[in-house]
């Protein structure tokens, strides 16, 4: 029996749509979805909820939980990771708290910046553990990360790890529609292309019948420019490097170092910058999931829609040999020229019975690979920290990252490098 393991399947909500999408599709069937979760109330939940889907979609895929992580990942042909290390509380609040009493403020804080740099480090040795158990027990399989900071742990999976891994993220999928939808502009027949870095990929060209649409594009959000919304900053990027960037624009505030500022306060109403925004989120969820829990856990007669979630799609095409195109992350060899080779790089890639393929690119926009490798720097050294154990490229890291170079002094830094390292305690390996 053919298996697909899902790491972190106490997400529930995800879990049913990675794989609930995979018992709706034919080629799928008859595999066994192997569940693991360290939270194993949250693990029984999900397997409670996909058995009643299974029982309503008329699959016959096998739902299995495991509590040892060797054994669920033992003959997995295809690899999910959906893990959170340190979760909301305690590591989340860390994240946001400490750098708030240097004067350094976040909105999301899973991808650069000293949150996204924080959450690397607790949460790269796991995923090399992972690693690990991949090459003892399905040294074949393929490695979906869906987690968060992507670029660095599918870095990390690929080089450290030596593991066939793909980075997915929403970001590409819903960049075109969720800009003409806000610009109230038709996206049927629209034709795009994007490449970059995760959460910095660029919108490169978008047509309609060989008509470039960025003219209408700029024209029609200079306009919406004049009144507040909430994707203010994609907006003045695009004006001033001349792109659309494909992550949102609360995550992009705090990508650069233009947009929160505290000697300039008034950036942040200006461009409608919601601070703090990622543990509101996670307020919400936690309070959401207490009221939903019971019609999505023990529900009989739980339904699904196949989502777009690229990974059913993927292993559709793997098993069947017919194509599908994502948008993935992966290492960068020789596909966009001018970012460097070390670096997680996000392209369009063909999967199929071969695997997963990248596209070539070539340059970037002199203006828009700058751009990247300004965050790129910061995941590299980042990287080097979590590989070495030393604490000195923590400090490189944070030194390199724009928006926190951007607020503090080089003592700053370091001492709050010194304060988050303190305040993890066990949630970090130990540095030197």
């Amino acid at each position: 029996m053919s298996k697909i393991t899902f790491l972190g399947a106490g997400s529930t909500v995800f879990a049913k749509n990675v794989l609930g999408d995979c018992m709706m599709t034919p080629s799928l069937q008859g595999f066994e979805l192997a569940l693991f979760d360290i939270d194993l109330e949250r693990l029984k939940d999900s397997e409670n909820m996909l058995n009643n889907l299974k029982q309503s979609a008329g699959s016959s895929c096998v739902v299995k939980a495991y509590t040892d992580r060797k054994e669920a990942l033992r003959g997995a042909k295809y690899v999910v990771n959906a893990i959170q290390v340190g979760g909301y509380d305690p590591c989340t609040i860390t994240d946001f708290e400490i750098p708030k009493k240097y004067g350094l403020r976040q909105t999301i804080a899973d991808t650069v910046g000293i949150g996204g740099i924080f959450r690397n480090l607790r949460t790269i040795p796991v995923m090399l553990d992972f690693a690990k158990d991949i090459q003892e027990v399905c040294p074949d399989a393929w490695f979906l990360n869906y987690t968060n900071p992507m670029a660095v742990l599918t870095n990390a999976m690929n080089t450290y790890g030596g593991v066939k891994t793909v980075g997915l993220c929403h970001s590409v999928q819903g960049c075109v529609s969720h800009l003409f939808k806000n610009l109230e502009m038709e996206s049927e027949g629209v034709q795009w292309k994007i490449a970059g870095i995760n959460h910095m990929a660029w919108l490169l060209e978008v047509t309609k019948d060989g008509v470039d649409l960025y003219p209408e594009i700029k024209r029609r959000a200079r306009e919406k420019q004049r009144e507040k919304h909430s994707d203010m900053v994609r907006y003045e990027l695009m004006f001033r490097f001349g792109y659309y960037v494909t992550e949102s624009s609360e995550h992009n505030a705090e990508y650069h170092p233009y947009f929160i500022k505290k000697n300039y306060p008034e950036l942040v109403d200006r461009y409608n910058i919601p601070l703090d925004e990622y543990p509101r989120r996670c307020v919400r969820q936690i309070e959401r999931w207490r009221t939903m829990r019971e019609e999505l856990v023990n529900n009989k007669n739980l339904e699904h829609k196949r989502s777009k979630e690229y990974a059913s799609y993927m292993f559709d095409a793997m098993e069947t040999n017919n194509p599908f195109k994502i948008g993935g992350n992966v290492m960068n060899t020789g596909l966009i020229t001018n970012l460097p080779k070390e670096a997680c790089v996000e392209v369009s890639c063909l999967v199929d019975a071969s695997g997963v393929t990248p596209t070539y690119v070539g340059d970037l926009p002199p203006q828009l690979a700058a751009l990247n490798r300004t965050n790129i720097n910061t995941q590299l050294l980042t990287l080097e920290a979590a590989v070495t154990g030393k604490k000195e490229h923590i400090y490189h890291a944070a030194m390199l990252d724009p928006h926190t170079a951007a607020e503090l002094s080089m003592d700053d830094i370091v001492a709050m490098c010194d304060d988050l390292i303190e305040a993890h305690g066990s949630w970090l390996p130990k540095f030197v």
